[in-house]
């Protein structure tokens, strides 16, 4: 018997489609056919992003009663971060822009660590996600 195979992250969200279009920008994906925005239709509460292949890798779900992660304080903890690589530090930098740019915060820079170059950010719901400088 094989297992299960991998989905998607599903991340909550206070509003999915604010936190679909923060991630479909930074990341330059996709949604699935169907979840993409249409005037005149109100959203749904569960949106699907696809990579470049078509690959089903994140998805939002609206919480009524979202609580935003306040970590590194633990009044109310992370739960769940992503991890993201970069080729080199310019294009850390590049992406640091970026990532301010679509309403993102900086919550940890290690960008001068000489071992492991990282910034750690918060999404528009305080998920806090981790760009490395590593190989791909």
């Amino acid at each position: 018997m094989a297992p299960p195979r991998f989905r998607q992250v599903v991340l909550d969200a206070a509003d999915a489609r604010r936190s679909a279009e923060f991630y479909r920008e930074l990341l330059d994906l996709a949604y699935v056919p169907g979840d993409e925005p249409r005037e005149g239709v109100p959203d749904d509460d569960f949106l699907v992003l696809t990579g470049p292949d078509g690959r089903r890798l994140l998805a939002f779900q609206t919480v009524p009663a979202f609580a935003r992660s306040t970590w590194p304080a633990m009044d109310v903890p992370q739960q769940l971060h992503l991890d993201l690589a970069v080729r080199d530090r310019d294009e850390m930098q590049e992406h640091h822009r970026r990532v301010l740019e679509l309403g993102g915060t900086l919550v940890e820079d290690r960008f001068d660590d000489p071992v492991e170059a990282l910034r750690v950010y918060a999404d528009l719901d305080g998920h806090p996600f981790c760009i490395f400088v590593a190989e791909q």
